[in-house]
């Protein structure tokens, strides 16, 4: 390939019912855009046309799918046969894939797709474009290890990192949690292996972050707890237990809070959340477009610990209260232990969640920040370089 010609990057993000996925896809290719370079990018998620893309980014929309369980997925939207839509998605991303020619393919977290979607893909890459370098991108932990060997063993997985993909990027430090030596990867698989660090998030003007805390009202000296749950789907009991803290204390407390329930938190619920908010005079948003202005007005974020939403937090140098989920899969509690072990974020069990303690750990963490600012301070977040530098590697190769 000539140096000055256009190079294509093909980017799949299966997203069935959160906003962590196309939230990383988006980040990553916002950083590897540069001169001559087209990225298309296929989602399923619904709510992809409410972000704004930059030149030559876009995206394709596959129809959406919901997940029942960690096996089964249905229609988000149409009304068919989960197989049928399966079929669609299938036929979408291989026509995609002929008709952009992409030099490279990126895969997010799903090795084989949704249900194997990308399989035929990245067969069809193999066969008639084997100078296409096919990437697998995996956040820093999938799932607790017994799950993935299983899950891996029983799709083969690991037969087909080692035969369809040319590298595989792990998004995070292989200090805080090891999938090689936890999920049983091969030599041959291991040397493909690429240890990217940490992806960080846009950082916001200091202007940017005032128009924030003016906007909320916020007087000098006053803290603010944001309180966010993602897509939001699986999120009600983190805005039930928050807003029954604050309904406990006999006098207003001296933090203000927001609330960011997330787009796909079921409309009775989050009318509840927002009636119940309204009562205490708490701003509540469903969707807030740019999470990292008001992360960064925040003195403590309340979350879940999702893999981007605690890269969006730390990249701000806030201090994060993760309330992690155990169930369908202990990613988020795996990893909020991990993150603590570094001192990097406080957590508070799924099982122990309740308003007294949640009440105890916030005062705790507004009176002791310093130890969690010093940590975050060091932790360095080097996943955008590690790319960047790859991908001028394989453009050197092909020039």
């Amino acid at each position: 390939m000539a140096r000055n010609s256009t190079y294509n990057i093909l980017m799949y993000s299966h997203d069935t019912y959160g906003l962590g996925h196309i939230r990383r896809t988006m980040a990553i290719a916002s950083h590897l855009l540069g001169p001559r370079i087209n990225i298309l990018i296929l989602t399923g998620s619904p709510i992809v046309g409410r972000f704004t893309f930059p030149d030559r980014i876009d995206f394709v929309r596959i129809p959406g799918m919901i997940k029942k369980t960690n096996d089964e997925y249905l229609p988000l939207s149409i009304k068919i046969h989960a197989r049928h839509v399966l079929d669609i998605r299938k036929n979408i991303i291989t026509a995609t894939a002929k008709a952009f020619q992409p030099h490279l393919f990126i895969v997010d977290k799903e090795p084989l797709g949704l249900k194997k979607e990308v399989l035929p893909t990245l067969r069809w890459l193999r066969r008639c474009r084997p100078d296409t370098r096919s990437i697998l991108g995996l956040r820093d932990i999938m799932d607790d290890a017994v799950t993935v060997k299983k899950d891996w063993q029983r799709k083969r997985v690991y037969e087909h990192l080692e035969m369809l993909y040319s590298e595989i990027w792990i998004y995070g430090n292989r200090e805080f949690y090891d999938p090689i030596a936890e999920y049983d990867i091969s030599e041959s698989v291991s040397q493909k292996m690429h240890f990217t660090g940490y992806i960080p998030r846009k950082i916001p003007s200091k202007e940017a972050v005032r128009a924030v805390k003016k906007e909320l009202g916020l007087k000098d000296g006053e803290k603010l707890v944001v309180v966010t749950t993602g897509g939001g789907g699986d999120g009600f009991r983190v805005m039930d237990t928050y807003l029954a803290m604050l309904e406990s204390f006999s006098q207003p407390p001296l933090f203000k809070s927001v609330l960011i329930t997330g787009p796909f938190m079921p409309k009775q619920s989050r009318r509840d959340v927002f009636k119940r908010a309204r009562r205490m005079g708490v701003r509540t948003y469903h969707f807030y477009r740019q999470m990292e202005k008001i992360f960064a007005a925040a003195d403590i974020v309340v979350s879940m610990g999702g893999y981007n939403t605690l890269c969006e937090i730390l990249g701000q140098g806030t201090i994060s209260l993760v309330i992690p989920r155990e169930t369908p899969r202990q990613e988020q509690i795996i990893r909020a232990r991990s993150f603590h072990r570094q001192g990097l974020v406080e957590y508070i069990p799924w099982a122990d969640y309740a308003p007294d303690i949640l009440r105890d750990k916030i005062l705790h963490l507004l009176d002791n920040t310093e130890p969690y600012r010093e940590a975050i301070s060091r932790f360095k977040f080097t996943g955008i370089e590690t790319m960047q530098r790859r991908l001028v590697n394989f453009r050197c190769k092909r020039a």
